[in-house]
C-alpha cells in the first residue's frame, strides 16, 4: 500500500505543478495579448499621423510651387487644372 500511496503523492505533486505552470502560462498569454493590443493601437495612431503628414507635405509642395518655385510646377498645374474641371462641372450642374 505504501508504494501506491507514494505513486499517488508523486502524481498529485506533478499535477499541482502542471496546474501552477498552466496558470502562469495563461497569465503570460493574457499579458502578451494586452501588449499586442497596445502595439496595434500605437501602429494605427502612427499610420494616421503619417497620412496626415503626407497630405500636409502635398499641400506644402503645391503652395511652394504657387509661390514661384520651379520644383513640382507640373504637379501644381495638373492640380489647378483638375480643380478648374471640378468647378466647371459644378457650374454645369447648377445651370441645368
Amino acid at each position: 500500500m505504501s508504494v501506491i500511496a507514494e505513486i499517488i503523492d508523486t502524481l498529485e505533486y506533478k499535477v499541482e505543478k502542471l496546474f501552477a505552470k498552466s496558470k502562469a502560462l495563461e497569465k503570460n498569454n493574457q499579458d502578451l495579448r494586452l501588449e499586442l493590443n497596445k502595439a496595434a493601437q500605437i501602429i494605427q495612431k502612427q499610420s494616421e499621423e503619417i497620412e496626415a503628414l503626407k497630405k500636409q507635405y502635398e499641400t506644402l509642395k503645391i503652395a511652394n510651387s504657387l509661390l514661384g518655385s520651379d520644383n513640382n510646377k507640373r504637379e501644381t498645374k495638373l492640380k489647378i487644372n483638375s480643380l478648374i474641371r471640378e468647378i466647371d462641372y459644378c457650374i454645369a450642374q447648377l445651370s441645368d
